[in-house]
């Protein structure tokens, strides 16, 4: 093993490993220069290079021309506000790490990042922890990624240019401002795995149903209420994360129902029992209030409701614990809750009714995080 001033390179190792060594750029650039031209007459090239936590305010300029075969390189945990043109030297770079930086800002990224090699070599890159307020429009064209990791950012959105990732199989942008979630993030046929934990993001859009290869789905932390029915045909989807929603706060704890009024009680009785009355038998504002009465969707129930109605449905049962809410609004708790008035049969209409059209879905799902 061969140290210098805080350096770890081993030989016959395609690894130089440089981190945390606390030195200013200077000292830094020639121990690269130094290493660089060690490596020139050694037989292995170097493949590795690890320089996190340096302090470092810019990539080092021999970068740019003493790693020529490099393939994994590691800048994170320094002060970094730009990605310099060094990094377009590197032609065949597959990994680059750069999270818990200061990027973000104009010229963030190199200049013809779009146009140079490692819009065909670079397959991870990571730049969580950063400053990005939205995608970098560059990295769109970086059309061999299959890893992109923005979390812990400042994006606001996320660009329906995404769909060019054609080759992206994990995307996380957990941590940010999100708001919604694009459909056409539904068009990446090779993602395996979507983090958009710690958003505020309202709503699924079903497309993302299309996502066939997906396995694993973070939603936790958002503002979601509920999810759309088309999520069961993701057919390889193993883990749903959704905790710290509201459609968890309001279906995983105890159901909170307001009851009908003593009006919508007597109102429902007079529809559901076809009591028959006329004009002249009630004031104008009843007759008014009896023609605004919807009829329940489930069609096992047979009920009505006006004011007061619940926003749920057809549930999927979970690892024998959780019901996963599918939006759909039905009169009362009892026309999906297996604590109803039908609960002396072994499986109630309703629950029949939902397990028949989720029973496909909930034996492959494995995991569902609600809390």
């Amino acid at each position: 093993m061969e140290e210098a001033g805080g350096a770890v390179a081993t030989a016959g190792e395609a690894e130089l490993n440089l981190s945390r060594l606390s030195v200013s750029l200077e000292t830094l650039e020639s121990e690269l220069e130094a290493r660089g031209e060690e490596r020139r007459g050694a037989r292995e090239a170097l493949l590795r290079l690890l320089l996190p936590h340096n302090r470092l305010v810019s990539l080092p300029r021999a970068l740019g021309s003493g790693f020529p075969h490099l393939q994994l390189l590691d800048v994170s945990g320094n002060a970094l506000t730009a990605l310099g043109p060094e990094l377009l030297a590197l032609r065949g770079l597959r990994t680059l790490l750069a999270k818990n930086n200061r990027l973000g800002g104009p010229g963030a990224l190199p200049k013809g990042l779009a146009q140079s090699p490692l819009c065909c070599s670079l397959q991870v890159l990571n730049l969580s922890g950063n400053c990005f307020q939205e995608v970098p429009t560059s990295l769109l064209e970086l059309r061999a990624l299959q890893t992109l990791s923005l979390g812990g950012n400042q994006l606001q959105s996320i660009p329906a240019e995404i769909e060019n990732l054609r080759s992206l199989e994990c995307l996380y942008l957990g941590g940010n401002f999100i708001k919604e979630i694009p459909p056409e993030l539904g068009n990446l046929p090779s993602l395996n795995y979507l983090v958009l934990c710690d958003n505020k993001i309202q709503s699924v859009p079903p497309q993302l149903s299309q996502l066939h290869s997906l396995r694993s789905l973070s939603l936790h932390n958002n503002l979601l209420t509920y999810l759309p029915r088309e999520i069961l045909n993701l057919i390889h989807l193993e883990e749903l994360s959704l905790r710290g929603n509201p459609l968890v706060v309001r279906f995983v704890r105890d159901l909170t129902y307001d009851p009908p009024t003593l009006l919508e009680l007597a109102a429902r009785t007079i529809k559901i029992r076809n009591i028959s009355y006329t004009p002249y038998d009630l004031p104008g504002n009843l007759l008014r209030y009896l023609s605004l009465a919807s009829n329940c969707p489930n069609p096992k129930c047979g009920g009505v409701y006006f004011d007061c109605c619940v926003r749920q449905i057809k549930f999927v049962d979970f690892c024998g614990k959780y019901r996963l809410p599918l939006m759909h609004y039905l009169c009362s708790p009892e026309c999906s809750s297996p604590c109803s008035s039908a609960s002396h049969s072994s499986t109630s209409q309703s629950e029949s009714d939902s397990e028949d059209e989720a029973s496909v879905a909930a034996h492959r799902m494995q995991k569902v995080l609600l809390g």
